[in-house]
């Protein structure tokens, strides 16, 4: 297989942080990704457990901790 967008073969199951849903919520999930670009790729089964936990998230039904705070600097 080559990368879509660079065309290197280099490319390697690796286990990434997905976000979800509108607050950031970090799933781990394992995927192809281009070691060269970045490039993710998905097979079906990953994108339906990402759905189901994005719906989990939505109903509240998904268990998350809190790993940290975002804060925005106000600025006139």
């Amino acid at each position: 297989m080559k990368c879509v967008v660079c065309k290197s073969s280099d490319i390697q199951m690796k286990t990434v942080e997905e976000e979800i849903g509108s607050d950031i919520i970090l799933i781990p999930i394992d995927v192809l990704v281009c070691l060269n670009c970045g490039e993710r790729y998905y097979d079906r089964k990953t994108l339906k457990k990402i759905e189901e936990l994005k719906s989990k998230a939505t109903s509240r039904d998904l268990k998350i901790e809190e790993v940290g705070k975002v804060f925005k600097a106000l600025v006139a």
